[in-house]
């Protein structure tokens, strides 16, 4: 049985009650560990509240700057978005909290780690596997899986043992926030038919309430990674705040998903992520202007199976720094400036431009200064059709129609 265990610890219901729950079942002393991910929470009143719940010791770690640099900005790179929609912003996160338990739980010579999450979600695949990579000896301990109490049951337990349990009046929605975007659960989105209660929301204005005016930002990349909005330089942390925040006013980045999770189950997702749905556009539209048909192709491919590997908690693996390595390759030249425009819930890209650009003026004008030689175009139809016409004049098939049969030579 561990005798140390360090806990991912929220400050939420799950993993309070979780303090005494293990302190009772293993007779363990618990860590308390908070990462601060930008999630807008007083982490001090926290980490206090770990301490007076039981923990010997409660830390708390500032991530931000290593979540952006290390995670976000790859899966940006990358332009990994699960199914298309969603922009990883719980999943991202993940790994990094895990990567840190492993830490914390090696520093002081824990036998065992633990998170809150639930046996219908995929966050416990993502940190069990995460710490099977980092530590393979530490056990990992799931107590939500374990204890089998209802919701109520979970309250009385917390009051029983002197622990705050909060009042909630009104309609109670589950939200786990960072820096990158807000997921969104409760009983009236649990049905897909149901449109989200405005009160769902906390970054994004609803489009009818956004301004009348519309919004042009422009961003500058550097090797694929933004650096300045609208000529203003800015920190990874202060970017994706700016944009949260200018975006959500003009009620960008609200979505709505019904989504294949790793554990077989369909689940209706509702998310607010301003910043990542203009920076996955935004980078998506400079490098169509800075990579060739090839790369473009084939780095959609790459996307969805970095997407699929990072929401399937899979970061840990050769896997992943094998496709960095390709990723990183493509963006040696995704450097320029991506000019939007947001309006009433809408993000538009209305310009791109950049030193590397493939895209030539002089080719693609129909007016004056045309440099195209038209007549090269003969030779290569000739060349291209060339099976077409080949297969036409043997086998003489023509759309919708059956071939007559040919005649055998005597």
């Amino acid at each position: 049985m561990p005798k140390r265990i360090v806990l991912a610890y929220s400050g939420g219901l799950d993993t309070s009650v979780a303090i005494p729950w293990m302190k009772e079942k293993y007779g363990a002393e618990v860590i308390a560990l908070t990462l601060d991910l930008g999630q807008g929470r007083d982490l001090e009143a926290v980490r206090q509240k770990a301490l007076k719940t039981g923990a010997s010791k409660a830390l708390v770690v500032d991530a931000r700057e290593e979540f952006v640099r290390e995670y976000i900005w790859r899966a940006l790179k990358a332009g990994a978005v699960y199914e298309g929609v969603y922009p990883l912003t719980t999943a991202l996160g993940r790994p990094l909290i895990a990567k840190h338990l492993v830490t914390v739980a090696l520093q002081e010579g824990a036998d065992a780690v633990a998170h809150g999450c639930t046996g219908k979600g995929n966050d416990q695949v993502r940190f069990d596997v995460a710490v099977m990579a980092l530590a393979p000896h530490l056990e990992v301990i799931a107590p939500v899986r374990e204890w089998g109490m209802t919701r109520d049951e979970e309250k009385e337990y917390a009051r029983a043992r002197g622990i705050p349990v909060p009042e909630q009046k009104g309609r109670v929605y589950s939200v786990d926030e960072n820096l990158f975007g807000r997921a969104i659960e409760g009983e009236d989105l649990e049905n897909p038919w149901n449109e989200p209660p405005e009160d769902a929301f906390a970054w994004t204005r609803h489009p009818s309430l956004a301004p009348d005016t519309p919004l042009s930002l422009e961003i500058d990349f550097q090797l694929g990674i933004p650096v300045a909005v609208n000529g203003e330089s800015l920190g990874p942390v202060a970017l994706i705040e700016y944009l949260n925040r200018v975006a959500g006013e003009h009620g960008v980045g609200r979505i709505d998903h019904l989504e294949n999770r790793l554990v077989g189950i369909k689940s209706r997702e509702v998310y607010e992520a301003p910043a990542a749905v203009v920076l996955h556009m935004a980078h998506r539209a400079l490098e169509t202007a800075t990579l060739s048909k090839e790369q473009l192709r084939f780095k959609d491919t790459v996307a969805q199976h970095y997407a699929d590997l990072v929401y399937n908690g899979l970061w840990f693996t050769a896997h992943r720094q094998d496709l960095d390595a390709y990723v990183e390759s493509t963006q040696r030249f995704v450097t320029g400036t991506v000019r939007l425009r947001l309006f009433k819930g809408t993000a538009q890209v209305v310009g791109r431009k950049s030193p590397y650009s493939l895209y030539s003026h002089r080719l693609a004008t129909y007016g004056k200064g045309d440099a195209y030689d038209h007549r090269s175009a003969i030779g290569f139809i000739r060349v291209f059709g060339l099976p077409v016409r080949t297969q036409a004049q043997v086998q003489g098939i023509t759309q919708g129609e059956t071939p007559p049969p040919r005649k055998s030579p005597r």
